[in-house]
């Protein structure tokens, strides 16, 4: 029985050998009491084995293992023999061929028997050819690898390069070759190699993958020694019974930037002093930044989820955001000055810059919003141009504005086909005003002036302050020329009524000229010229009135220009000459004094008369010079005569109050030539008129004063035909009276004007002053003041004005 059972067995095993090598495998038996091996026909052709070579030991079989191969294979099979062994071993190692070469093979084995102490006692199995198999695995895993878009190296454990993708030759700067073979420590930095190695080991001795996501970020080196940062990943595997690691590395220099710039960003929105918010595609608030909630009062927490009209300050119009929505519909984009409202009601402007952000299908994503508050700069810039355009007294433009006013309307009348007109106003006692009563009083007349004026036109017309007492008025858009008139003569009225000012009630007027566009002028400049004159026109007219600008004020204005042009040559040209008129002692006929007249010849028109040029030379300024030097020319004559004829000769000249009004010290000149010339200050009398002792500034009272220290007398001129004051007379000191030639001209006994001379010669005299008598042509009129006790005569009945030639024949 026993005999048959055996050898059904030793058939069932020889069936499966026959079929196992009928498949290709080498078969193999081994016996683990006797160590033998037994292999089968294909088994010895697998390794180039002749039929009689003894492979029989198992000794044989280990020692054609592959080194490398050989302590995994036989610790596999260790575990797999002390183990339960019911499922079939297998392994795969590379096995030495007889030629020396080495074939990858796939080993594959049952325990078929054990001893009865359970101890392995017979092992079959099969040897599979995979060579080819590994050669195209290895192929694969180097495409796959070559095929990779990040930088890809195959490194062993002992950390060296075994494979290199031309990703990773194009990241390091590397020469295939030159990184294939090399150690892995070339592309680590100086400073990081020295701990390298043990984080290798570290790896090798508990290899599990590490992918990027996890990996720490660190730094490589280029061939050309550049740092940069990347990110690697690990991912261990095994191949030919080793373990090797598969490193990828990805360049993050940019990413790293871009997280910096984005670092920086989210810095930026939290700490920047504009308000930003973002806002989904339903205009829900998504985000703020901190200086949100510093501007609105809304925490984040109260903003996020609202809708962005929680601001909203109900103060533009339904237009202003229609326009507002198109502008972000069409270009994604805003800007503009807009009221808002914080969260405790305040209205502020803020200035908002809206952008928008789409997504890849070119639908809105997100709009983002940044905006700040300008209501204290724009309260700042409203104050600034208010301050650089309009009067601060009077709240009307100023000059500035008035010009930019102006030429506004004068582009506005040219494409309307209309005419403009200006008015331009000078009030005509504001500065003995404003001299008497003072700035503060002054000051309340103009603005009241400046209301006065604004209710006597329209909306459309335009009031401006040049400065000082001077006003204008832009009249646009005129079709009825009568209505200018009517204008005019409403701001006379309103400016007839009494001004009550801080417990005084005064009294104004106004000189206004006016001037057309395009009837008179085409420019601002013209324009304002030409008021200017008309202007002037009415003052001379007796004030209080209007005139337009006429053609003849132009003429007029062009031969002053000229005046004042030759006016200048003829103190270079020495045109100017001083004239002497004797002022005559009446009780004897004797002449101890002259008054220094000027004259001017001009080469073309001849003689021109004083009272043509001295107030244009009073206007430009000019007559201070004119003034000093008819003070050296007749001080000089006087000196002269006082040594020829009389020691005690004395020169009358006329000082102008333009003269007085300037601040410089011309005065101390005349007491500093007199000296020099050896002279006292009795040589000289100053004649003043009425006018100027108004004049309460101290500039005049200090300089009057100073001419009376000197020595130097004052004669008042015209007396009588201004504003009077005896007053005056005591606190200046005037030596001499000068009666007006309009009170002497109709002298005869028993009529007024004889009364009032008698008058004032005995008021002078009961004063302690002399009286001079101008204007005396006649024997009837000498004899007559000569009864009234007049101290001097002067006028043509004694002599002309004449040269110092002719002057000496008369003493």
């Amino acid at each position: 029985m026993r005999t048959r059972t055996e050898e059904a067995l030793r058939a069932s095993e020889e069936r499966w050998k026959f079929a196992l090598e009928g498949s290709g495998d080498g078969v193999w038996d081994y016996n683990f009491q006797t160590h033998k091996v037994l292999s089968s026909r294909r088994y010895k052709e697998m390794y180039g084995l002749a039929e009689h070579d003894n492979e029989d030991v198992v000794t044989q079989w280990e020692k054609r293992i592959h080194p490398d191969d050989k302590i995994c294979v036989m610790t596999d099979l260790r575990t797999y023999l002390d183990g339960d062994a019911s499922s079939p071993f297998s392994a795969e190692y590379r096995m030495r061929c007889s030629d020396g070469s080495w074939k990858w093979i796939l080993d594959r084995a049952v325990l078929v028997s054990r001893t009865a102490d359970g101890k392995p006692l017979r092992m079959i199995g099969t040897h599979t050819d995979i060579t080819e198999r590994k050669l195209l695995q290895m192929k694969q895993l180097m495409m796959v690898l070559e095929c990779s878009s990040e930088a890809v190296l195959l490194v062993n454990k002992e950390g060296f390069i075994l494979f290199a993708n031309d990703s990773a030759v194009r990241l390091f700067g590397y020469a295939q070759n030159e990184l294939v073979g090399c150690s892995v420590d070339v592309l680590v930095p100086l400073k990081a190699r020295p701990g390298h190695g043990s984080h290798l080991a570290a790896f090798m001795s508990n290899p599990k993958p590490r992918p990027m996501a996890t990996a720490q970020q660190l730094f490589a080196v280029r061939k050309d020694g550049s740092e940069f940062s990347v990110e690697v990943s690990l991912s261990p595997i095994e191949i030919d019974n080793q373990v090797f690691v598969i490193t990828g590395v990805l360049d993050i220099t940019e990413r790293k930037r871009l997280e910096r710039e984005m670092q920086l960003a989210a810095m930026v929105y939290r700490a920047i002093g504009e308000a930003i918010m973002v806002a989904d595609a339903d205009n829900r608030i998504v985000a703020v930044n901190p200086s949100y909630t510093r501007l609105t009062g809304y925490t984040e927490q109260e903003a996020v989820g609202q809708s962005t009209k929680l601001l909203k300050s109900g103060r533009h119009t339904k237009d202003f955001y229609w326009r507002m929505w198109q502008s972000l519909e069409k270009t994604g984009h805003w800007q503009g000055e807009i009221w808002n409202q914080r969260k405790n009601g305040e209205a502020y402007l803020e200035w908002l810059v809206i952008n928008t952000v789409y997504d890849d299908n070119g639908a809105v994503l997100r709009r983002i919003a940044m905006f700040s508050d300008v209501t204290d700069q724009k309260r700042a810039e409203q104050t600034i141009w208010q301050q650089a355009n309009f009067d601060p007294l009077t709240g009307l433009p100023n000059r500035r504005m008035f010009h930019d006013r102006l030429e506004q309307e004068i582009k506005k009348a040219h494409r309307s086909a209309l005419s403009l007109a200006l008015l331009f106003l000078d009030l005509d006692r504001f500065k003995e005003i404003n001299d008497t009563l003072g700035h503060a009083i002054g000051d309340l007349l103009l603005k009241e002036v400046a209301q006065r004026i604004s209710g006597c036109v329209r909306d459309v017309d335009t009031v401006a302050r040049l400065g000082g007492d001077e006003f204008t008025v832009i009249l646009s858009e005129i079709d009825d020329f009568g209505s200018i008139a009517r204008v005019a003569q409403g701001i006379l009225r309103s400016l007839a009524g009494p001004f009550q000012l801080d417990g005084e009630i005064l009294y104004e007027s106004a000189s206004i000229g006016i001037t057309l566009y395009p009837d008179d002028a085409a420019t601002l400049e013209e324009l304002l010229k030409n008021a200017d004159q008309a202007m002037y026109a009415a003052k001379h007219q007796g004030r209080n009135c209007y005139s337009y600008f006429t053609s003849s004020m132009q003429e007029a204005a062009h031969a002053r220009m000229r005046l004042i042009a030759d006016l200048r040559s003829a103190m270079a040209e020495n045109q100017l000459l001083v004239y002497y008129q004797p002022i005559v002692e009446l009780a004897t006929g004797a002449i101890h004094k002259a008054e220094a007249l000027i004259r001017w010849r001009h080469p073309v028109r001849g003689f021109i008369a004083p009272s043509e040029f001295i107030p244009v030379a009073e206007e430009v300024g000019m007559i201070v010079d004119i003034g000093d030097w008819v003070f050296r020319e007749a001080i000089r004559q006087t000196a002269s005569w006082r040594l020829s004829h009389d020691p005690v000769f004395q020169v009358s000249i006329n000082k102008s109050p333009v003269q007085f009004l300037r601040e410089d010290n011309s005065h101390g000149g005349w007491a500093d030539y007199l000296k020099a010339l050896g002279l006292p200050g009795q040589v000289i009398v100053i004649e003043i008129t009425e006018g100027l002792l108004l004049e309460t500034s101290k500039i005049v009272a200090d300089k009057l004063l100073a001419f009376r220290d000197a020595g130097v007398q004052v004669a008042l001129d015209d007396f009588g035909t201004g504003y009077s004051s005896l007053s005056y007379l005591k606190k200046f000191d005037i030596d001499y009276i000068k009666i007006d030639q309009s009170f002497i001209s109709n002298l005869a006994p028993g009529s007024s004007d004889m009364a009032l001379s008698e008058a004032i010669i005995v008021m002078a005299h009961k004063l302690g002053l002399k009286v001079i008598a101008e204007g005396v042509e006649t024997a009837e009129q000498r004899d007559l003041l000569i009864a009234a006790g007049c101290d001097y005569g002067q006028g043509y009945w004694f002599s002309r004005p004449v040269p110092a030639e002719e002057f000496e024949k008369l003493l």
